[in-house]
């Protein structure tokens, strides 16, 4: 090996060493919690006219397992509605289990609140889906969500409640 590539190797080694104690990685993704409700059929079923409204509601929650191990649990809730009457109700949960080491705890935070929930999405998007037709619907594919902005919208809330005077804060 050349004197200059030994010298670029060891650069690059000196600085990878903070981030070599840095660890992320899954270890588990699980279905948690699934409910489907259609109080409507079989009428639903034979009209012809219905033009449901849906509406779709969006949780994460993350949980300390261990030192190094935290659950991420996201939850996407479907509400289908025809004239002010529920249609069908879909509620899926899915949950993660992840390694996470190493990480300021802003970034741990981020990660938790934004990269998790867009790992564990396509799982709950497909059982969403599956759910909904096995219901006899059409089908519902849930859009694509960006959780790093509505992570971001989290943090500026967090952040204005905090700067909020204590007595404007409710008790």
């Amino acid at each position: 090996m050349a004197e200059g590539e030994q010298e670029q190797n060891e650069a690059a080694g000196g600085q990878n060493a903070g981030q070599d104690d840095q660890q992320f990685f899954v270890q588990k993704v699980y279905l948690k919690d699934l409910s489907f409700e259609s109080p409507q059929t079989p009428d639903i079923f034979t009209r012809s006219d219905w033009s449901p409204e849906v509406s779709v509601q969006v949780g994460n929650n993350a949980t300390r397992l261990s030192d190094n191990a935290f659950e991420t649990e996201l939850t996407i809730t479907v509400t289908a509605t025809h004239e002010e009457k529920t249609v069908y109700l879909a509620e899926v949960q899915y949950a993660g289990v992840f390694t996470i080491k190493g990480f300021e705890d802003g970034t741990r935070r981020q990660l938790l609140g934004a990269y998790c929930p867009t790992l564990i999405f396509p799982y709950i998007r497909e059982t969403v889906s599956d759910l909904v037709m096995k219901g006899g619907f059409p089908q519902m594919v849930l859009q694509p969500i960006n959780f790093d902005a509505l992570y971001a919208q989290h943090e500026q809330q967090q952040a204005a409640q905090a700067e909020a005077p204590a007595d404007s804060r409710p008790n």
